[in-house]
């Protein structure tokens, strides 16, 4: 890997990744690991830091539920056993709980689904140091540090330039950066956008019983949905999908607070729950974006930049391994004549992923409707809904072997 930043110089590679997410590092490895070159475009103030020193570091606020897709992909890539795995907790048991008088509640568990396990719950840095590592020793990558500014393609491919002069050319361009893609807008792709006006809280916890693998989630109607995430050891990881008016008042409390509000949702299920140390708290705004096209001549769109999803699930980071995994299966199964950015093999991509990104934005955004209605007659439909499934189950194993990637 190398990482030039020469003023006017004009790069060429097979493939052009815009972005500096996980999604986009894996991207960048997939395509590299079957032979193509690649030029990786990462803003000014994101290049691939150095190898991480050794010592005890904080726990990410930021974790992922990477499901059966995504564990396979960095498998094959050799991320997965550069993971730290002693900071990488397995899912057995998934607790869905209703709200009201008479809650609701529905379980999914590894033995039922005859795997090891339901999910594996994944720090960002931990992921990202991972991946940080292997394109370091990548062959065929090249870093270049610079702000885009104008995508143009042609019948021959498509050229990013940059603010100082250069350029870089390539017969395919990948747009995985993020939610507010350039890489989408100057494609002219419109979106429909919905805001929740819900932001994400999330912080760590330490418990005082052990968790046992358990991700919990509590559907609380007027405050939002409640995640609590085992880490490794007796630690767990809050996800709060809370109303504004809610997030702001948690941001402005004490985390001694929050530990007090998580412990009237989980009773004495986990125990008394500590903040970890050093504490920490951040929340993200939560929306809903469906771009109207995942692909453009000689661009292909993946993870947050083709589509943004409500986190309930826990999903959209799944849906990006999917949508780097669906990619460079197509281009691999191409026929010789035909380019990597033709616009053959891109239409064969968004066909091949329309049905399970739709899938996820319906299901995501009608339960976040449905769990976000106060009005008691919906509220006891949803509940005895939770109930029914629960006792079905060949839905159960069906949902639970999509939600697995499977």
């Amino acid at each position: 890997m190398t990482s030039p930043n020469s003023s006017s110089a004009r790069h060429q590679s097979a493939v052009c990744i815009v972005g500096n997410g996980a999604i986009a590092k894996t991207t960048a490895l997939g395509f590299a690991q079957a032979g193509h070159s690649v030029t990786v475009l990462v803003p000014p103030s994101a290049s691939i830091p150095p190898a991480a020193t050794s010592g005890e570091q904080p726990w990410d606020v930021r974790v992922y539920a990477l499901n059966h897709t995504a564990h396979g992909l960095l498998s094959t890539l050799k991320v997965w056993g550069a993971l730290d795995m002693d900071r990488v907790a397995a899912v057995d048991v998934m607790a869905v709980n209703g709200d009201g008088a008479k809650p609701g509640d529905l379980a999914f568990d590894a033995f039922g689904a005859h795997v090891g396990a339901l999910a594996w719950i994944v720090e960002d840095r931990n992921l990202n140091q991972a991946l940080d590592a292997a394109l370091r020793f990548a062959a065929n990558v090249t870093i270049v540090t610079g702000r885009a500014v104008r995508l143009a393609s042609d019948l021959d491919g498509a050229t990013v330039h940059l603010d100082d002069g250069s350029a870089i050319a390539s017969a395919l361009v990948v747009g995985a950066d993020g939610g507010q893609s350039w890489v989408r807008g100057q494609c002219d792709i419109g979106v429909d956008y919905r805001a929740y006006h819900q932001r994400a809280v999330v912080a760590n916890f330490a418990c005082e019983k052990p968790h046992h693998g358990v991700a919990h989630q509590w559907f609380t109607g007027e405050e939002g949905i409640v995640a609590l995430l085992p880490l490794p050891g007796k630690r767990v990881s809050l996800v709060w999908s809370a109303p504004d008016a809610l997030a702001d008042t948690i941001m402005n409390e004490s985390m001694g607070e929050l530990a007090v509000r998580l412990a009237v949702l989980a009773g004495d299920k986990l125990g008394e729950l500590k903040p970890l140390q050093p504490e920490a708290v951040k929340d993200l705004p939560l929306a809903l974006i469906r771009p109207h096209a995942i692909v453009a001549p000689r661009v292909a769109l993946v993870g947050d930049a083709a589509h943004v999803v409500h986190p309930l699930a826990g999903h959209g980071m799944n849906l990006g391994f999917a949508d780097v995994s669906a990619l460079l299966k197509t281009i691999a199964a191409r026929e010789p004549q035909r380019a990597i950015g033709d616009e053959r093999v891109l239409a064969r991509y968004a066909r091949a992923r329309k049905e399970d990104i739709l899938l996820m934005q319906v299901a995501t955004d009608g339960l976040a409707r449905l769990f976000g209605t106060n009005l008691e007659p919906v509220r006891i439909a949803r509940n005895l809904g939770l109930n029914l499934l629960d006792k079905l189950p060949l839905l159960k194993r069906r949902l639970m072997s999509h939600a697995m990637g499977k």
